[in-house]
C-alpha cells in the first residue's frame, strides 16, 4: 500500500505532519555557507523530497516512512546544493591540506597543534581555517563515508548519491563491518568531548543549534568542531591502512 492510494485530504494531513521533520533536518545541515540559499529556501526544497516521499511510499517493503522520509528529504536538499557546486574540487584539496598539517605539526610537535600554529604552518588566516573546516561538516551530509575513507588514490571523493538510500549491496556487507571496526578503533582514539559531540550529532540526533546550547558554543563553531573531527577521524583510519 502505498499513499497514493489515498484521499488528498490524507495525503496532504500526512506532510503536514512531517513539516516538524524537514525542519529538524535542514537545521542539522545549515549553517549559514552558501550564499545562494537561505534556511526557508532549503526548508522549500525539503518539503518538495517530503512530497516526493509521499508519492513514492511503499509500506510493503517494510521500510518505516519517517524513515524513508528523512532519505527522500535530505536527498531533495543535497541535489539541489550539488547543482550549485558547494564542495569544489579546490575545497576538497583545501580540507585535505588543513589534515596534512596538523598530521606533520602532530608529529612535530608531539600533541594536537592549536590553530594558530596550523594557520602559521599553512599561511592562512583563522577564517579561512573556520571555513575549511566548516566545508568538512558540508562535506559529510553529502557521504560521510567519502570524508573518512580514501580512495587507492588517497583523494577524497564524493559519489552521487544514489536513487535507493536504504539498500546495502551484498558483496559491500564485509567491506561495512570490516569499516566499522576501523571507525570504532579511530573513535577511541578522540577525546571525551569529541566523542560527545559526535554521540549528540549522530546517536542522540540532535540539531547543531541543540549542540551548540548544550555545549555554550555557536552553531558556526558546532560546525567546525564536528568537521575537524572527521578529519582527525580520517588521518586515523588512513594511518591504520598503511600497517
Amino acid at each position: 500500500m502505498s499513499f497514493v492510494s489515498e484521499s488528498k485530504k490524507e495525503i496532504d494531513a500526512t506532510i503536514y505532519k512531517y513539516l516538524p521533520l524537514v525542519k529538524r533536518i535542514v537545521d542539522r545541515m545549515y549553517t549559514g555557507y552558501s550564499q545562494d540559499y537561505d534556511k526557508e529556501d532549503l526548508v522549500s526544497i525539503g518539503v518538495i523530497g517530503l512530497i516526493e516521499a509521499v508519492n513514492r511510499y511503499d509500506s510493503s517493503k517494510g521500510v518505516p516512512f519517517e524513515h524513508f522520509a528523512k532519505w527522500r528529504i535530505s536527498g531533495a536538499i543535497l541535489d539541489e546544493l550539488r547543482k550549485n557546486g558547494p564542495i569544489s574540487r579546490t575545497k576538497l584539496s583545501k580540507i585535505k591540506e588543513v589534515n596534512n598539517a596538523r598530521n606533520i605539526l602532530r608529529q612535530r610537535l608531539m600533541r594536537e597543534p592549536k590553530d594558530a600554529e596550523v594557520c602559521s604552518y599553512l599561511s592562512i588566516s583563522p577564517d579561512d581555517l573556520f571555513e575549511i573546516e566548516n566545508n568538512a561538516h558540508l562535506m559529510a551530509q553529502f557521504s560521510l563515508e567519502d570524508v573518512l575513507f580514501s580512495g587507492d588514490d588517497g583523494d577524497i571523493r564524493l559519489f552521487e548519491v544514489i536513487e535507493d538510500r536504504e539498500a546495502i549491496a551484498p558483496d559491500k556487507d564485509l567491506l561495512e563491518r570490516e569499516r566499522k571496526k576501523e571507525l570504532m578503533a579511530a573513535i577511541e582514539k578522540l577525546s571525551d568531548r569529541e566523542r560527545l559531540i559526535l554521540s549528540l550529532y549522530y546517536n542522540e540526533d540532535l540539531t547543531l543549534r541543540e549542540i551548540g546550547d548544550l555545549l555554550e558554543i555557536t552553531v558556526s563553531r558546532v560546525s567546525q568542531i564536528h568537521g575537524r573531527i572527521l578529519m582527525k577521524l580520517r588521518q586515523f583510519l588512513t594511518q591504520a591502512e598503511r600497517r
